[in-house]
């Protein structure tokens, strides 16, 4: 879980540092994603998480419809993005 607010390089450096490897293609979209949906640092590590735990690994298609959907429904924190996503049942329980 995330403590605190940190640049999407920190906590690729922090996830790395856990044992998730990302490759350089995947680095690459995470931040192509973050621009094209003009999301925050917050939101991107967000969507990073959320990604890792309902797809047990990092999938940039289903990254990047997060972002979209976040997005979309204009949310703007990590806990509006987590009530966002316990609603549309994302997460298997």
């Amino acid at each position: 879980m995330i403590q605190s607010v940190r640049t999407v390089e920190d906590y690729l450096l922090h996830l790395k540092s856990k044992g998730f490897l990302f490759r350089e293609d995947a680095v690459g979209f995470i931040y192509f994603g973050q621009q094209y949906t003009n999301s925050t640092d917050e939101i991107a590590n967000t969507a990073i998480e959320i990604t890792l735990m309902a797809q047990k690994g990092f999938d940039g298609s289903f990254y990047i419809s997060l972002l979209e959907t976040f997005a979309s429904n204009k949310i703007a924190s990590r806990k509006a993005a987590w009530k966002l996503v316990e609603k549309m049942e994302l997460l298997a329980v």
